[in-house]
């Protein structure tokens, strides 16, 4: 699968190691742990796509088949079935979808695309693909109409032209309806585009055609001349025809509906103004908001419903968008949260000719899909089962556990369940088409997504499905200002105030950490059972970074989806509102110090079953700086610590005893070992905005963000510096008073991104080659911190026994080790302190530091320690929390005698480099360059069935993994250059080959790297298309029959086919044969597997043509039958009658 690259064979000839894995000197070839993953095991390949539609533009029904289809504005397809049945399909030109129409019950959907192209999707496959295409070369497509059991498709064009195409092979009809034919021939002016076509529900030879000028035209298609022409003065958007094929109805763009019977064409029978202002007078209505669409729906026992969007008074300043739906003399109008796209009434019948009967109205929002029920009073919507909701506030970060404990997600939905709403429709949810795939996968799978107001999101993502399980609000532990005069001034964030930043969970122990972009860290802990907290624990911490003259201030950073405060003011007072920035003066008085961000709240906070908040640490402003946001967060339920880290360093937090062990500065872990010179100079005193994740929404990267530290990409823009005072560096420990500040220092605020880095030190041999967005000394001033890692571990080269310790990693490629001493499990833990004691440096690699395990002497992986789950709530039974609470032993090494065997082994990933490190001798064992010219963004550590690799996923879109702790590289795929920080920010692996990314602000993509997974996908794909039988066409009736009413069906064949209607113009429209059948089955075409796909769907499409000409053989004699009925009743009556009677 690795692509040969000229570029890469250079790198590695200047490269000053060689990039390819070797061991290092001093390691025998007979020690070295055999590895089990082979390159044949990984298979790069997307499963499925989870999540709203983004910029959705058109939907379609399937009212047998009970389909949903949705287009959008970048040529996705996403198709719904029964909850769990989804499928995304792509266009290739990324045109927007602007229409769709299903061949209703036939297993195919066409589809409109805005650069003037149609296409034809064959459904009965699990990945469905283009059959054929068809590209208009001199006319814009504006609107198709596909008539129930028809193979001729009609499209009308800007010219006002309608052109027919036969669905079965894709080519033009000859026969064309002229748009100078069509209208009045004194008329002199142009009617405009085509904005609807369709037929007399009543008689297929008769076509309706509307222009959006006002015209309306009944087209004769046999006569080939219009039969009638209605005009009126107001743009037209829409028409719809009552079944009786008697009367339609028009929406105009002043607000109107006009009535027509059809053989009246010299004014409306009925023009109303729904939601126009009726003037006493009996003059005309205010004209309104155009409505954009009608429907007109008839039922056998009662008034009609007319349902559509917009048509609202201007004065209606504010109003939501609206459907309004009148039955009778009813008129209910039904707020949306969101602009209304398109809607759809879903009817019991899909004849046109036959009583509607609508049963519930589909409304696809800008944001969301709605169904409402029209059957029960009041108009209740169906609860939603598909997981449409992840963007229910943007998506600003995730973590995804595969093969978790079976007990998660049953406990996580017994206390999700409470939070249903109530109101919901009592009906089946009535898109139910489809069947759920046949995978054998069944491990569990838990999605946590965090997000901007401050919620976080438990979803089941087991067998490729997704459903939201439990939501927590962690904003409830903060006070709320009333309104943005309330607002503290001590807020680093203009918005979301709350957002999530990083997650830490513990699946063992259920304990959950989340940090936010105010500065703030929250531990929660699994409960199910309902308490009142009387006071919310808070820990302030004072974290700063005492190099005075150090740091230059940068104005507007923040990291929620908010737009970023550009700063241009040259005064830098006025760079930023009062909320978000603090300056410092000559006098200290009314500087901030000692002051959160966020307020706890005081009052009592009731908690529901779920999680419970144990501990709030927030950071303070240190003399009027701000502090800085967190970059790094873990936790560990068995030694009931938490920690985390930003630019300034660090702070070691017991949540048991809720106190702080260790906050450090980050020059300080390193003692008298610091390898870095920290010299301070003055600040540049201006510099390039960085781009950044700005917006998590929106959004995409410009050209310098992709060649940017991935450490340094993810933060707002606009960042400019002042100049700040020249003294001396000045280290102190943190937990005292801070030093004064320098008068004429000016403090802006300050807030980093999730990992700040330095400019490159070119002096030492770990040099970066971008530059960062933060801080601008250089000689690397600012060292962030951005991995933690808790572990029983050997933390010196003399040790011989397991302890445990805490190791970082910083920005720089340093990892560094903190000892730990814990009091024994039970009382004695809560009551003796925890010793935290910094024991300097291990490693060094290139490139900021972003993942680390360790494995034991035989290459298996070794979890942090963890302790069970337990009850927080119960009664106190000291002997079994006793028990319960003893840490998990580590496995020693099977070595027991006293040899300085190697017995476990560190694996630490950086953005450049791999190195496996043997314990407790500090050897490296192997190294491994992944990248020489671009950088890694995430990187983890996982099980793979037989062994554990590390997934590495870099800016320039490769995805790597490498074995363990060998460091060989096992795949290597280009699957996705860098486009958006959001793919940055959101991008996981997990165990067993699953990973998953925000591929809009709406949706997750995840996809598999594993051989196995790609081989079984297609069993576990779900099914669109299932065979149903078309339901029977309404009965004509005897004196229909017999006086010729009803329906009256049209010899398309005969009219529009090549010896008819002559063959098209060759240059109006290109055919472009499909891939078809065989391109679904790309995922899977290696080796065998392949080949059976191929022969399986070559089998399901002769299948489908068998039955085709079995539907065809049945149609024929039912044909027949009816001619052989008619010709035998004709003869009887005739029989009897003279010549003269004729």
């Amino acid at each position: 699968m690795k692509k040969f690259n000229i570029r890469k064979v250079l790198d590695g000839l200047t490269a000053v190691s060689s990039p390819s894995p070797s061991p290092q000197p001093g390691v025998k070839e007979n020690d070295l742990i055999p590895e089990t993953l082979q390159s044949e095991h990984f298979q790069l390949c997307k499963t499925v796509r989870h999540g709203f539609p983004y910029q959705p533009s058109s939907m379609a029904f399937d009212p047998v088949q009970k389909i949903l289809a949705i287009g959008t504005q970048s040529g996705a397809l996403r198709l719904f079935g029964r909850p769990g049945v989804e499928c995304y399909c792509q266009h290739e030109s990324g045109a927007a979808v602007i229409q769709l129409q299903f061949l209703i019950n036939e297993g195919a959907l066409v589809s409109a695309l805005a650069d003037d192209s149609i296409h034809l999707w064959n459904l009965r496959q699990k990945r469905p693909a283009i059959l054929h295409s068809l590209k208009f070369n001199r006319e814009r497509i504006t609107f198709c109409h596909l008539p129930f059991q028809s193979k001729w498709l009609y499209v009308g064009t800007e010219r006002g032209n309608i052109h027919i195409v036969n669905v079965e092979s894709f080519t033009l009809s000859g026969y064309t309806i002229m748009w100078n034919k069509a209208i009045e021939l004194s008329s002199k002016a142009h009617p405009g585009p085509v904005v609807h076509i369709s037929d007399n529900p009543m008689d297929e030879g008769k076509l309706i055609l509307g222009f959006e000028s006002g015209i309306v035209v009944l087209w004769d298609l046999k006569s080939k001349k219009a039969d009638y022409r209605y005009t009126y003065d107001e743009a037209i958007h829409s028409l719809a025809w009552h079944h009786e094929g008697k009367q339609f109805i028009c929406s105009h763009s002043d607000g109107t509906l006009t009535i027509w019977n059809v053989k009246s064409p010299s004014k409306p029978a009925q023009t109303i103004t729904p939601h126009g202002k009726q003037p006493k007078d009996g003059k005309k209505p205010e004209p309104c908001k155009p409505i954009l669409k009608v429907e007109y729906k008839t039922t056998r026992a009662g008034d009609p419903f007319m349902i559509f969007s917009g048509g609202l008074s201007y004065d209606t300043v504010g109003r939501r968008p609206c459907l309004t739906v009148m039955h009778g003399k009813s008129t209910a109008v039904l707020e949306m949260d969101y602009p209304i796209v398109d809607f759809l009434t879903l009817c019991e019948t899909p004849y046109p000719n036959d009583f509607q009967e609508p049963y519930a109205v589909v409304v696809l929002l800008d944001k969301d899909l709605v169904v409402i029920d029209l059957a029960q009073n009041g108009y209740p919507i169906f609860e939603n089962p598909y997981p449409l909701s992840i963007h229910e506030s943007p998506v600003t970060c995730c973590e995804y556990i595969a093969d978790c404990s079976v007990d998660l997600i049953p406990a996580l939905y017994s206390v999700g369940s409470r939070q249903k709403r109530q109101g919901y429709s009592k009906k089946e949810w009535p898109i139910s088409g489809g069947n759920w795939g046949q995978g054998t996968q069944s491990y569990p799978e838990i999605i946590i997504t965090g997000h901007a107001d401050g919620s976080v999101k438990f979803w089941d993502a087991s067998a490729i499905m997704l459903q939201v399980l439990y939501k927590l609000k962690t904003a409830k532990v903060f006070e709320r200002s009333r309104c943005k005069e309330d607002k503290p001034s001590t807020e680093i964030v203009d918005e979301d105030p709350f957002a999530i930043q990083l997650m830490s969970w513990c699946p063992d122990s259920r304990v959950l950490c989340v940090a936010g972009v105010s500065a703030h860290v929250i531990i929660y802990r699994f409960s199910k059972q309902e308490i009142t907290t009387e006071v919310v624990q808070l820990l302030e911490v004072r974290l700063q970074y005492e190099l005075n003259d150090l740091e230059s201030p940068e104005v507007g950073g923040d990291q929620s989806p908010a737009p970023p405060t550009p700063s241009t003011s040259p005064s830098p007072q006025s760079a930023a509102p009062q909320t978000h920035a603090s300056t410092s003066s000559n006098s200290s008085d009314g500087m901030r110090d000692n002051v959160p961000c966020l307020k706890v709240r005081s009052t009592p906070l009731k908690q529901s079953p779920g999680y419970q908040v144990e501990l709030v640490v927030q950071l303070v402003w240190v003399s009027g700086e701000p502090p800085q946001q967190i970059s790094s967060l873990a936790i560990n339920s068995s030694y009931g610590l938490v920690v985390f880290g930003n630019t300034n360093g660090l702070a070691v937090v017991d949540y048991l005893q809720k106190t702080v062990l260790l906050n450090l500065g980050t020059v300080e872990l390193y003692g008298s070992n610091d390898p870095y010179q920290r010299q301070p100079r003055s600040p540049r005193k201006s510099r390039q905005p960085s781009g950044g994740l700005g917006d998590i929404n929106e959004g995409s990267a410009t050209s310098e963000d992709r060649c940017k530290s991935p450490t340094s990409v993810l933060m707002p823009n606009h960042q400019q510096f002042y100049n700040g005072g020249g003294r001396g560096a000045k280290m102190s420990r943190k937990l005292s008073l801070p030093t004064e500040l320098k008068p004429d220092l000016v403090l802006l605020s300050v807030c980093p991104p999730r990992a700040a880095v330095p400019l490159d030190n070119r002096d030492n041999s770990f040099s970066r080659s971008r530059s960062s967005s933060v801080t601008s000394i250089d000689k690397d001033a600012r060292e962030a911190i951005t991995s933690f890692y808790f572990c029983e571990t050997y933390t010196h080269k003399t040790d011989t026994v397991l302890s445990p310790s805490l190791w970082v990693g910083t920005s720089l490629g340093t990892v560094l080790v903190i000892s730990l001493n814990l009091p024994p499990a039970g009382e004695q833990r809560l009551l003796q302190p925890v010793i935290v004691s910094p024991s300097g440096t291990l490693i060094r690699l290139k490139g900021s530091v972003l993942r680390m395990a360790f494995l034991d002497a035989t290459g298996s992986l070794l979890p942090p320690p963890s302790e069970p789950w337990h009850e927080p709530n119960a009664p106190d039974d000291r002997e079994e929390r006793d028990k319960v609470r003893k840490r998990r032993p580590m496995s020693v090494s099977p070595s027991a005698s006293q040899e300085l065997t190697e017995n476990q082994y560190a694996v630490v990933c950086s953005e450049k480099q791999a190195k496996v490190i043997a314990l407790p001798s500090q050897t490296c064992m192997f190294k491994h360059n992944i990248t020489e010219t671009s950088f890694v963004l995430r990187a983890d550590v996982v099980q793979m069935g037989t062994g554990i690799c590390v997934a590495c996923f870099c800016a320039n879109g490769h995805i790597m993994t490498l074995s363990l702790p060998g460091l060989r590289p096992l795949l290597d795929v280009n699957y996705l250059p860098l486009t958006d920080m959001r793919i940055a920010r959101t991008f996981c692996f997990s165990n067993l080959g699953q990973a998953l990314y925000l591929t809009s602000p709406t949706e997750i993509q995840r996809l598999t790297y594993s051989q196995d997974v790609c081989e079984n996908l297609q069993e576990m794909l779900g099914e669109l298309f299932t065979p149903v039988e078309t339901p029977e066409a309404p009965n004509r009736g005897f004196f229909k029959g017999l006086f010729g009413g009803g329906a009256q069906s049209l010899d398309r064949e005969e009219l529009f086919g090549e010896s008819g209607a002559g063959k098209a113009s060759r240059s109006l429209a290109q055919h472009i044969p499909g891939p078809g059948g065989i391109e679904g089955m790309k995922g899977a075409a290696s080796g065998v597997v392949g080949d059976l796909a191929r022969a399986r769907i070559a089998l399901d499409e002769r299948g489908q043509k068998l039955s085709e000409v079995e539907e065809r053989t049945a149609a024929m004699m039912a044909s027949a039958d009816s001619f052989s009925k008619h010709a035998h009743e004709l003869m009887l009556k005739c029989k009897d009658k003279k010549w003269y009677q004729f």
